[in-house]
């Protein structure tokens, strides 16, 4: 394995740059059906990708260059090309997150090339101050790109962190339950990614200190490649089902908008400037008067305990629209529709788990339509005051 340049310090960079290649090679493979709503899941898997490469291309560099005598110190120069890799992954991977959680332009896209710029230039500055002789340069360069690099991760992360607010939010609004785990995945990827991150800025930080230098950049290295795998297996396992996501995030609410249109239809068909408030009222009347029959229906065949369901698709199995269907429940009824349907799946709920002691409760959470088992739970204490088991242990005493 000579020509490998393959021996006990170099075997962790091989192992390394093979599978980020491979993943990366994994991750290109997968075709994403052309839509209205995966240009940017498209452009996602694409950041990932090239995260991937880089660290791949500098794994290979970092073995090509171990026999080399430009290589004085072979420890601190695994450990700059490392930081490379990180400081291009801070920018590649951040906006692959946001691109996950967004679907409309973000600004923390225009941060995207000049973090780029960023991460090249550190590249450039560091390798170039480790070929000279001056040491005090070599710290200098040191201390100035981990600033850049602290500033870019402090400001990818406030980003992160609005995106990700703004998507579960629409998520919410979307589907009116509590979807909001469908996306913690990606908080989650993110958040080990941005550790994994900080703990490489420690690592630089004591490794002129440190007594195993290269024994630590080795388990970093490793570590990191546990990182990719993780979060790969995370994307395509996203890939499955990201059209229930990304609807949501894509929704554009409108706000009235066909109600007014069918209002201004009427007043041009009826000829009248001051129309506008008895047509409002007659269709009203006649929409609600509709909707009383299609939801006794709709409660009579249980279909509130159907999950995952928009705001849009129930609106069109009741023949209305959202708008309408707004304006009745909080007209008529006097609560919005969420909290109308979360009563009538906590009353199924707890006649279930009166009638079916022997079944899991997070069997009966499912049943009475709760996709998610803390959000069940947090809504059965909420409205009962007391949790599930206490209910059914208690046969419904309160």
């Amino acid at each position: 394995m000579d020509f490998l340049n393959l021996n006990n310090i170099t075997a962790v960079q091989y192992f390394v740059g093979v599978g980020s290649l491979v993943l990366a090679i994994l991750l290109m493979l997968i075709k994403i059906p052309t839509s209205d709503y995966t240009a940017k899941l498209t452009s996602s898997k694409r950041s990932i990708v090239m995260s991937f490469l880089i660290c791949s291309f500098m794994m290979f560099y970092t073995i090509a260059k171990a026999s080399s005598e430009e290589i004085r110190n072979y420890d601190m120069f695994s450990m700059l090309t490392i930081y490379v890799v990180v400081h291009f992954s801070i920018s590649f991977i951040s906006h692959s997150m946001i691109m996950l959680l967004k679907t409309e332009r973000h600004k923390s896209e225009k941060l995207f090339i000049p973090g780029m710029l960023a991460a090249a230039l550190s590249a450039f500055l560091l390798l170039d101050a480790y070929g000279s002789d001056n040491t005090k340069f070599l710290i200098a360069m040191c201390i100035l790109c981990l600033g850049v690099f602290l500033i870019e991760s402090v400001t990818y992360i406030i980003h992160f962190d609005e995106a990700y607010r703004k998507s579960v939010a629409d998520l919410e609004e979307y589907y009116d339950d509590d979807e909001s785990h469908k996306l913690k995945w990606v908080r989650f990827c993110y958040v080990i990614a941005m550790l994994t991150n900080l703990f490489f800025l420690v690592y630089l930080l004591l490794w002129w200190f440190l007594p195993y230098k290269f024994e630590v950049a080795q388990i970093y290295t490793l570590w990191y490649l546990l990182y990719m795998l993780y979060l790969s297996s995370n994307f395509i396992s996203f890939l499955g089902s990201h059209k229930l996501v990304l609807d949501a995030i894509a929704h554009k609410i409108l706000t009235g908008q066909e109600f007014n249109q069918i209002v201004e239809r009427r007043k041009r068909s009826k000829g009248k400037a001051n129309a506008s408030s008895d047509i409002t009222k007659e269709f009203r009347s006649d929409a609600f008067a509709k909707l009383d029959e299609k939801l006794a229906e709709w409660v009579s065949h249980k279909r509130f305990c159907e999950y995952d369901r928009s705001r849009d698709e129930i609106a069109r199995e009741l023949g209305t629209s959202k708008e309408v269907l707004h304006a009745y429940f909080t007209t008529r009824i006097g609560v919005d529709f969420r909290t109308w349907r979360t009563q009538l799946r906590l009353e199924e709920a707890k006649r279930l788990l009166l009638e079916n002691k022997n079944t899991s409760i997070n069997i009966i959470a499912e049943m009475s339509g709760f996709s998610d088992k803390s959000n069940f739970h947090r809504q059965f204490v909420k409205f009962t005051g007391v949790s599930p088991r206490y209910w059914r242990d208690s046969n419904g005493k309160l």
